[in-house]
Parts: structure tokens; sequence; C-alpha cells
């Protein structure tokens, strides 16, 4: 299996993975290697997948789109809020909704949060108004609170953990929308897990606080 990314900066060498490097020539901008120019040199090395660092204009957008269409996976990411509102970028990029939609099969959204310092976090009673925060399937009896200790250098925090919200985008979701993209809106409701979620059940579990799962994803009373 051939892999082959296009990335801007290469952070980290991965064996048995060819890695390209964007690289801008401000003088000579006609000879600068952008995403969508190494995308179309990669498809003519005939790859199983590609992994496009960014999706930044129309261009790349629609080159990644064909390379899906014909056969290939291609991962990539686009700055958005949501998984939800990564297809309203993509068509206000300019990517048709047919081929957009046509070419996905699954949208992530991530972010990250500070884990609490398991060496000093302090556990406390859950306040009733606390209670609304949490799914009915997870509403813990106790919540940690972060204090600080030599270990995570007084912040309460050590390290970091993720939180993620997935959209699928199947059969009955193309179906809803193609032809009518003002019905992009049907997305949202389809988006399994979103990101509120997903924090409250690492509050819940213990690995981080309200007031992190707040700096992250906003208010949440």
């Amino acid at each position: 299996m051939k892999l082959i990314t296009i990335e801007d900066p290469v952070e980290r060498r991965l064996e048995r993975v060819q890695q390209i490097q964007v690289r801008l020539n401000r003088n000579d901008p006609e000879r600068s290697l952008t995403f969508a120019r190494g995308l179309r040199s990669i498809l003519r090395l005939d790859p199983d997948v590609i992994m496009v660092g960014e999706i930044r204009d129309k261009e790349t957008a629609e080159i990644a789109v064909q390379a899906s269409l014909t056969g290939h996976l291609v991962f990539s990411t686009v700055h958005a809020n949501s998984a939800f509102e990564t297809l309203q970028r993509m068509q206000n990029i300019g990517v048709d909704p047919f081929l957009m939609l046509m070419s996905m099969n699954l949208l992530i959204a991530q972010r990250l949060m500070r884990r609490l310092c398991l060496a000093c976090r302090k556990p406390r009673t859950i306040l009733d108004v606390e209670r609304k925060i949490f799914p009915a399937e997870k509403i813990p009896d106790v919540l940690f609170d972060a204090v600080g200790c030599p270990k995570c250098l007084r912040t309460g925090y050590h390290g970091r953990v993720g939180i993620f919200e997935f959209l699928p985008i199947d059969f009955s979701l193309r179906e809803a929308i193609l032809g009518k993209p003002e019905n992009i809106g049907i997305a949202k409701k389809a988006v399994k897990k979103d990101l509120k979620t997903s924090a409250a059940f690492l509050v819940a579990e213990g690995l981080s606080d309200l007031n992190e799962m707040e700096r992250v994803i906003g208010p949440c009373k």
C-alpha cells in the first residue's frame, strides 16, 4: 500500500510513508510547492492513501474531491468550529455540493482539553444545577476540581486529552441534501456525540473539570 502526504510543515517523519513538505517561494510564487500543486503531482504516483495537511482553497478542495471520487482514500483537515460547519466551510470555498457529499464518508471535529492532575485534583459533590450539563446516562455523583501541586507546576492540570464529534455522511443524508443545498442544516441533526457530550463524559470520569470544559466549548449551564 502506498501512502503519500503533503504537509505544512512535516512535523514527524513516518516509516513507509512518503511525505512532502509545502514550500512557498515569496520571490517567485510560480515556483512555490503549494497544497494544490503537490496534490496534483501525488495523483500521478498512483497512491492508495493520500493525506492533505489542510484544505485552504477551492483548487485544493476540488483536487481532493476528485481524488476521492476516483478511488483514493483521502484524509485532510479543514478549519471549522464543528463537524457540521465543515460542510458549510467547503461550500463557502466553492466546492460543488453534489461532488462534496459524494466524496465524503465521515467528518470528525476535534478539540483538546487540559487533563486534571491526578496527584492533586479535589473531589466534591455535584451541584443540582450542574447535573443538567451531563447526559442522562452519565450523571456523576462526584466531580473533581483543579488544585495545583509541584507535579503539575501549580496549574492543576497535567497533559491534554481530546474530545471528538462525529458526522457520518451516509446515503440518507446525501439524499436529503442533494439537489437542495439549502437543506444542509439537516446534517446538524445527524451529528453523533457532539463536542459538548464528549467533553461532559471526560468531566464525569474525572479526567477534566467544568472550568476547562467551558473554556474549550463555551458556557455549559
